[in-house]
């Protein structure tokens, strides 16, 4: 609102662009064979966390892109929810099962992650852009 500078953030160079994906990948080999029990308790804590410094992280997104504090509130309840969503997704992926869709035949589904993504994602709302399991 003042035009004042915070902070600065540079660019990140390729180099590190390619180091976060060689960490994520790194880090898939365990996520992926992590209970799902154990995740769902991992996003829980950090739905948590979030709940307990919602105050702080509004203010923060107010100081950072200028909204208005109520506006930066609703940004973080959103975010909220997108982590409660999160929370359950072990859930959603269960796959599905159909019994006898032809003569003694069954289909199933297998929900099983596949491995490390990136995205360009709007930045209006960052408190709704967590990390996903």
């Amino acid at each position: 609102a003042t035009q004042e500078v915070l902070a600065r953030v540079p660019f990140a160079t390729p180099e590190e662009i390619d180091a976060a994906v060689a960490s994520g990948k790194e880090a898939f080999k365990t996520w992926k064979k992590t209970a799902i029990g154990a995740r769902a308790r991992i996003f829980l804590k950090y739905q948590q966390l979030i709940r307990e410094n919602m105050a702080e992280l509004a203010a923060i997104l107010t100081a950072e892109q200028g909204k208005t504090l109520p506006d930066a509130e609703g940004d973080v309840f959103r975010g909220l929810e997108v982590v409660e969503h999160a929370s359950a997704i072990g859930n959603l992926q269960l796959g599905e099962l159909a019994n006898n869709v032809a003569g003694g035949v069954d289909t199933y589904t297998l929900m099983q992650p596949l491995g490390v993504c990136a995205g360009i994602t709007p930045f209006n709302f960052p408190a709704m852009i967590p990390l996903w399991m």
